[in-house]
């Protein structure tokens, strides 16, 4: 066991040094020798300028196109089917998640079939949601913004129109195999080995365009937008690898898991979040980050602290206690970061409410872009043995992975497609007012959801340490908490029907006229 946990414990390290030697380079080429007029690389025109507020649903269309924001047909045509098939992943693994929340409670319902069972419908959902919604808009995010960011056409779009193919194929199976009951057993890592070979291949082809992107950059200074996504591709790869060798059993297999799970949140989703809110939000706002340089701080400290959290979950379990320390350890440490993120942040769209209430996209980025600050916050103090000591193998667990997942990432990019469809498109949302409603849904839903398991499950866990109280009545405690589960589940995926209702009116709406530059009627009476 100590050689397999050490083993993975050094590859966790070799991560770590995958992102020092990005820091040497970073060093090496001048990338740190910057100051706050870096920031305004983004955008368009002399540095200094004021820069007008860029969001076509409240604005109106700017009047000068950027270099390589997808003018291209094929990449126009990539990037919608991207967020497109991400978008069915996410509305079906939201119905699986909806069926397999109200079996908690209602335990009777849909009985006679197994792919219908808790265990498997559970799965589906986090599989769909994880590798089909997430991973695929996330990548269809990146290959709209790093061609902008490297003010370059994105190049090798054929091989990932491939990786499209493959990845939506590997998806399929794998959550097809889930239902049948063909799994690895291992949370995040249900898919079969046999079936992640179609995901690793097509998501090689996803990263092979945008380094090649990158290294055809017609800028010198990397924006850090660019430098979250390009982490992203060098770490992701090797976790999917590692994580998915079948040669992981018993304990080594549980350390190796919540490894991959940990590093998966941090080191691929947190990236995809994170690299598009520091581009969105001071681009609609037309107005550079807080801090540049505290920008490249956060980012690097994530690099650096993040690859060894993780194995707080297995406080209490069979494995070496420096393991789980030095996970603990890691886990405060990212409040470096973390605060890094939330000052540049948080400062710049809370000094310009304006926009905040006119713009229904940086509605979805700011709140997803505070909830990045809170889940950070939360999972460090989770990680304390004191705290942890309550909340482990209760529910309060679940509402912490979604606070992460779904309300900073899915948030993120739920507000970054809506800024990005109408200039890939050239057309404007038909029905901002929906845009609101599927805002309100998804935060009121979350709310129900995230307070109801939180309080639910921290007095679940209260209830599981209390010895003079029956194991069964921790249980019983939970029930109305669950069913606030539901009631929340079930509004966020109205608002994800919403979601695929405003992509599919998009495709229906008239384009603009060369006379419409600058005329959109502003979103504000969609409030």
């Amino acid at each position: 066991m100590s050689l397999t946990i050490g083993t993975m414990m050094a590859l966790s390290f070799v991560v770590s040094l995958i992102g020092l030697a990005f820091l040497i380079w970073a060093v090496a080429s001048k990338q740190f020798r910057v100051d706050q007029s870096d920031a305004e690389v983004i955008f368009s025109g002399a540095e200094g300028e004021d820069h007008a507020p860029d969001d076509p649903t409240s604005f109106g269309f700017q009047e000068d196109a950027e270099p390589g924001e997808g003018t291209d047909t094929r990449h126009r045509k990539l990037i919608f089917a991207l967020i497109g098939f991400g978008t069915f992943w996410l509305v079906l693994g939201s119905i699986f998640g909806v069926i397999a929340s109200l079996k908690l409670h209602l335990p009777d319902w849909l009985t006679g079939s197994a792919p219908l069972s808790f265990g498997r419908m559970r799965t589906m959902h986090l599989n769909s949601v994880i590798y089909g919604w997430l991973s695929l808009a996330g990548i269809g995010v990146a290959m709209f913004l790093v061609p902008r960011l490297f003010k370059t056409p994105l190049r090798g779009v054929n091989l990932a129109w491939g990786g499209l193919v493959l990845w939506n194929i590997g998806v399929a199976v794998g959550v097809y195999a889930i239902a049948t009951g063909w799994t690895d057993g291992m949370e995040w890592l249900e898919i079969p080995w046999q079936v992640d070979i179609l995901l690793a291949t097509g998501g090689a082809c996803f990263a092979a365009p945008l380094v090649l992107t990158a290294v055809n950059r017609n800028v010198h200074h990397i924006y850090v937008t660019a430098w979250y996504y390009l982490g992203a591709l060098v770490w992701f790869p090797v976790l999917f690898v590692i994580g998915n060798l079948p040669i992981h059993t018993g304990v080594q297999g549980a350390t190796v898991n919540w490894w991959f799970a940990h590093n998966v949140l941090g080191l691929w989703l947190t990236p995809i979040g994170v690299g598009a809110a520091y581009y969105v939000l001071p681009k609609i706002i037309g107005k550079p980050i807080y801090s540049y340089r505290l920008s490249l701080l956060g980012f690097w400290a994530l690099a650096l602290f993040y690859s060894q959290v993780g194995m707080h979950h297995l406080i209490g379990g069979p494995v070496p206690t420096w393991v789980v320390t030095l996970s603990v350890v890691q886990s405060v440490m990212m409040f470096i970061p973390v605060i890094a993120v939330a000052v540049n942040q948080h400062v710049l769209w809370a000094t310009n409410l304006w926009a905040f209430k006119q713009s229904l996209p940086l509605r979805f980025v700011a709140f997803g872009a505070v909830m990045y600050t809170l889940a950070s916050f939360q999972g460090s103090m989770e990680a304390v043995r004191a705290v942890n000591t309550v909340t482990h193998f209760t529910h309060y667990t679940v509402a912490h992975a979604h606070l992460g997942a779904y309300a900073f990432v899915s948030l993120v990019l739920f507000g970054t497609v809506y800024y990005l469809m109408p200039i890939l498109t050239g057309r404007l949302w038909p029905a901002p007012r929906l845009i609101a409603l599927h805002f309100w849904l998804v935060a009121i839903g979350f709310a129900v959801y995230f307070f109801s398991l939180s309080i639910g499950g921290w007095l679940q866990g209260l209830a599981m340490l209390d010895a003079s109280r029956d194991w069964l009545e921790s249980m019983q405690l939970m029930q109305p908490y669950l069913e606030g589960r539901s009631v929340g589940g079930t509004l966020m995926t109205l608002g994800h029907l919403l979601f695929a209702i405003n992509l599919l009116s998009l495709v229906f709406a008239p384009r603009r006229s060369t006379d419409a530059v600058g005329t959109a009627t502003p979103a504000t009476s969609a409030s």
